[in-house]
């Protein structure tokens, strides 16, 4: 890693509905609910109080009330909404599926209508065949791909993500990767790098496998460049497979095919694909020698 990750946060996480839960239960009578407070990773007994409720042997205030479409963890003194504006609002957003999205200024960064991200990020990652792989993942987010590749047996996951405050969001999430994770330690590597930039400089021919995941085309168009494309046909070996989300793929913008555009700029790279599910599954093609 290039710079020091975020502590990960090992407190409650909790959102509205969980909370008019539990505060339910203490109506009825009870002094004890079980649920989750760790975004449906597991369930544990809470004791509940007027004044406060125990959770893994702490104890914690009943907030007045939580904003909805938000989650909260605890900083010490209060329940807050995990996001954080610098330039841009980012913030971690619950799903039905428990694993969280986060937004950009409003805009959700993963599909999550049809399946939880984690189980699409599965789904995704099994098409570039993993196992025993050096696998480039170009724009991390919440880390559900590189966690996907590491579980399906990649030897190696370089994972790029150039914002701090995303990086802060995984450290909140528990479905997000722990570098810090004896079972990860040695196969995922987190870099806090602006991987449109920082591809220029890595190894000719260095990865098995590619994940390239960018924000969309208006906020981050130089990620789906020629001179991008053709950095990332570099670093990939013959034969290696690679991943491109571009969205629905049949969806047009403004009159654009996307994925029509990103295969025949990838094409031009070096790389044939084809649309698969909301993206496009590319090949780097062996290089023809000159005669």
């Amino acid at each position: 890693m290039n710079a020091a990750q975020p502590q990960r946060y090992r407190g409650p996480l909790l959102t509205a509905p969980l909370l008019a839960q539990m505060r339910a239960a203490l109506g009825a009578g009870l002094d004890r609910w079980t649920g989750s407070l760790d975004l449906g990773r597991g369930n544990d007994p809470v004791q509940l109080a007027p004044a406060v409720w125990r959770w893994r042997g702490h104890d914690y205030p009943w907030p007045s009330s939580l904003r909805e479409r938000a989650i909260h963890y605890w900083d010490g003194a209060a329940f807050v909404v995990a996001q954080r504006y610098d330039r841009a609002l980012i913030k971690l957003v619950p799903t039905p599926w428990g694993a969280p999205t986060f937004e950009i200024d409003g805009i959700k960064m993963l599909p999550t209508s049809q399946m939880s991200p984690v189980t699409d990020a599965q789904r995704k990652v099994a098409l570039v065949a993993p196992p025993g792989k050096t696998v480039l993942d170009t724009c991390g987010g919440l880390g559900y791909f590189a966690r996907a590749a590491c579980e399906a047996g990649a030897m190696r996951v370089v994972s790029f993500e150039k914002s701090p405050d995303v990086l802060w969001l995984r450290s909140l999430n528990p479905w997000s990767p722990d570098p810090a994770d004896p079972a990860l330690t040695a196969r995922l590597q987190v870099e806090q790098r602006d991987i449109a930039s920082h591809i220029a400089t890595l190894p000719s021919a260095s990865f098995d496998a590619a994940l390239h995941d960018p924000p969309r085309f208006s906020i981050a168009g130089e990620l789906y460049a020629q001179a991008f494309y053709d950095e990332l046909a570099r670093v990939l070996r013959p034969r290696a497979l690679l991943f491109h989300y571009t969205g629905a793929p049949n969806a047009r913008s403004h009159g654009r095919d996307l994925p029509a555009e990103v295969m025949r700029r990838l094409q031009r790279a070096g790389l044939s694909g084809r649309r698969m599910f909301d993206g496009v599954l590319a090949r780097r093609e062996p290089r023809v020698p000159a005669r």
